[in-house]
């Protein structure tokens, strides 16, 4: 299970529970299903199908849980659920080359559809990962200083694609290998525990639209949505709002706006903690009330390098059948 490191004394964990032996046998038998009988490609309409189906037959705590943090995703809007199968003794080397995706079915890609059925409809962006629906995060040489998922470098708080028309709804990880020191840590911070440390006009300053956000470095530099609107850091609800924010692509376009970054930057570190992975964990984040990140570690490029999984999951796949070409699951424009 994952371990709760505080970043300070402002902390209030994650929730999260560990799968007993049953359930993970369990998982496992499912995700094998979906691993058989024909066809085999994650991305392919007809198995994500499957994988929805499959969804009712996982164990009912694990279902229950999920279902419950969809309703409402708690302080932290972070769920972890340990002890997930990820089938290590047929785990391949770490892979290590940019663009790294998984496009045919194996155990965790199985996990990680399931239980994006189960909140919603997985989600992928063409310009992104070749618009893979699970995308592996590991580290890549030469792209140590790379600010995503391919660098080892401290990763800042971001919401995901928040530059973007349709951002996911949530963002599932499934850790599949530990980095060897057991150093690197996701670090997660939700609006429920970061807003008290902002101040009345701070706050009015992030409602405000006075920022932009670009795409991230991963979307490279041919983005259709380069030249992104002006857009708030919160919105909604102002006892309770929902995030699009990205440290190293939003950009203050008002002095007001710049005060407010910086503070809710500080409410974040205030209130963020860190989660260490272990193989099996799967952390599920409310990407509209959550930023998260990731600290520093030491890759050694040997096959045995720290490795995620990751799926972004929409609530809602109607809302952005204007950017899906024949009703499909990924995000062209």
């Amino acid at each position: 299970m994952a371990e709760t490191t505080p970043d300070s004394t402002h902390i209030t964990g994650a929730a999260g529970w560990e799968c007993d032996t049953a359930d993970t046998d369990a998982c496992e038998r499912t995700a094998r299903t979906l691993c058989t009988g024909g066809n085999d490609q994650v991305d392919s309409p007809e198995w994500v199908a499957r994988a929805r189906d499959a969804w009712e037959d996982l164990p009912l705590r694990l279902r229950r849980e999920v279902r419950r943090f969809r309703r409402h995703s708690g302080p932290s809007g972070t769920l972890v659920i340990g002890g997930l199968p990820v089938d290590q003794a047929a785990l391949p080397p770490t892979p290590a080359l940019p663009g790294s995706v998984q496009r045919q079915a194996t155990v965790p890609a199985a996990v990680l559809t399931m239980v994006a059925c189960g909140l919603g409809e997985p989600l992928a962006y063409r310009a992104e990962k070749s618009g893979a629906l699970v995308q592996d995060v590991v580290p890549v040489p030469g792209q140590e200083t790379f600010h995503g998922n391919a660098g080892s470098v401290p990763l800042s708080f971001h919401t995901e694609n928040g530059f973007h028309p349709h951002p996911p709804d949530y963002v599932i990880f499934l850790c599949l290998r530990a980095d060897h020191e057991r150093r690197a840590g996701m670090r997660i911070a939700g609006i429920r525990q970061a807003l008290p440390h902002l101040s009345p006009d701070d706050r009015q300053a992030l409602f405000a639209p006075e920022f932009r956000t670009t795409p991230p470095p991963s979307f490279g530099p041919t983005s259709p949505h380069s030249d992104a609107e002006r857009r708030a850091v919160l919105s909604g609800a102002a006892e309770d709002p929902d995030i699009r924010m990205a440290q190293l692509v939003t950009t203050p376009l008002t002095p007001r706006a710049a005060t407010g970054l910086t503070e809710f930057g500080r409410a974040c570190d205030a209130s963020a903690h860190t989660l260490c992975l272990t193989p099996g964990d799967l952390v599920i984040i409310d990407n509209r009330v959550t930023v998260h990140g990731r600290t520093a570690f030491n890759p050694r490029y040997d096959g045995a390098d720290r490795w995620l999984q990751r799926t972004y999951v929409t609530a809602d796949l109607r809302r952005s059948r204007d950017h899906r070409p024949d009703d499909g699951h990924i995000l062209t424009g």
